[in-house]
């Protein structure tokens, strides 16, 4: 990410190769709309004590955890800030909880959206009207099934896929995340990786 005014914006730089990322939008989720929420992604660092929620991309020999809940959602791991956390602390609770997964190496930020939100607060210690929604990567190691802690949702599925299936895999549940996937493989020079490797339980274990 670009923490310093001293380099070329670079936003500017790649707003023309994802102009569907770059651009003001409202929050579309497995075809679900939440129209009080717009967004636009930057890959320059935000305040962390504007950073409401944190999504994980762990990469394990070139490939890419990816998880599915009872609901049939996929998603990179990660979630909501809680009261006092440290955005690191968000990420390593959140990779655990969702994908059993622990970090292996330094976690590095990514890019953010920065997100306006129209109505109520959604929890009172969380930044409003304007927040994050960081992005960060780091090597992972799958240590364990999902927690799945009862206030959340239910993790049934753990993958580690090379990025071009991975991009398939979330693709038709979350356009912004999918493109968040393709810029970062695409700065970071990374093309593919090995075939997918299945962890954790299966859908419908217990």
């Amino acid at each position: 990410m670009n923490e310093s005014g001293g380099h070329p914006n670079p936003d500017a730089i790649w707003r023309p190769r994802y102009p569907r990322l770059f651009e003001t939008r409202t929050l579309d989720f497995a075809g679900v709309g939440y129209g009080h929420l717009s967004l636009s992604f930057t890959l320059s660092a935000p305040p962390d004590d504007l950073v409401s929620n944190v999504r994980v991309i762990g990469l394990n020999q070139g490939r890419v955890v990816v998880c599915s809940n009872d609901l049939g959602w996929r998603f990179l791991p990660g979630g909501t800030r809680e009261p006092g956390e440290q955005v690191r602390h968000t990420a390593e609770r959140e990779l655990l909880e969702e994908a059993g997964a622990v970090f292996s190496g330094p976690m590095t930020k990514v890019g953010a959206f920065k997100v306006h939100n129209s109505a109520d607060p959604y929890r009172p210690h969380l930044p409003h009207p304007d927040s994050y929604w960081l992005y960060v990567t780091a090597d992972v190691e799958i240590r364990q099934p999902p927690t799945n802690p009862a206030d959340g949702e239910y993790v049934t599925e753990v993958l580690e896929l090379p990025p071009v299936q991975a991009i398939e895999y979330l693709a038709p549940f979350d356009v912004i995340m999918t493109d968040t996937l393709r810029l970062f493989f695409e700065i970071s020079g990374i093309e593919r990786g090995s075939p997918v490797k299945p962890v954790g339980p299966e859908r419908g274990s217990e």
